[in-house]
């Protein structure tokens, strides 16, 4: 393993430990590579944002892509304190960096009351099956959106 990535990890964890010290939320730190720079960091703020999404890396990665000015993370590599969440998964396969490099793992988060089994096991169900009711509605309607959008000549794909 190449110093850089050594570096890079040590500040995402470093970041961990500064918001989780200054009560901004949970553990957990990242940080956004381009070529060879931190180009965004950040920590958890989920308590102190009373946002329940902003998992340091959806906050690195809201961020990178502001200082980006683009919507993926082309060419980019993040590193996190520790394994992500099923969310920030979904995140980082929207970003589309091209690797991820974690410390601690699901079960190092699981052991300190950050499991996220549960919501893997929910998504596995069927729609009836889960915990939340997932109620369908107004779907000709919503439908009419997803069509003009299929015709739509200026869209922009992603």
């Amino acid at each position: 393993m190449s110093e850089d990535h050594i570096k890079f990890m040590k500040r995402a964890v470093e970041l961990a430990h500064q918001g989780m010290s200054s009560n901004y939320g949970g553990p957990f730190g990242a940080v956004v590579v381009k070529d060879g720079k931190i180009i965004a960091e950040g920590h958890n703020e989920v308590t102190s944002s009373n946002d329940p999404t902003a998992h340091a890396e959806v906050v690195v990665i809201r961020r990178a892509c502001e200082h980006l000015g683009d919507f993926q993370l082309t060419d980019c590599v993040i590193y996190t304190s520790c394994e992500p969440c099923p969310m920030c998964l979904g995140a980082i396969y929207w970003a589309r960096p091209k690797a991820v490099y974690f410390g601690c793992n699901q079960r190092d988060a699981a052991a300190i009351g950050f499991d996220d089994q549960f919501i893997y096991d929910e998504i596995d169900l069927d729609i009836e099956k889960r915990g939340i009711k997932f109620i369908p509605l107004g779907r000709d309607e919503a439908l009419t959106v997803f069509r003009k959008w299929e015709e739509k000549e200026d869209k922009m794909e992603y």
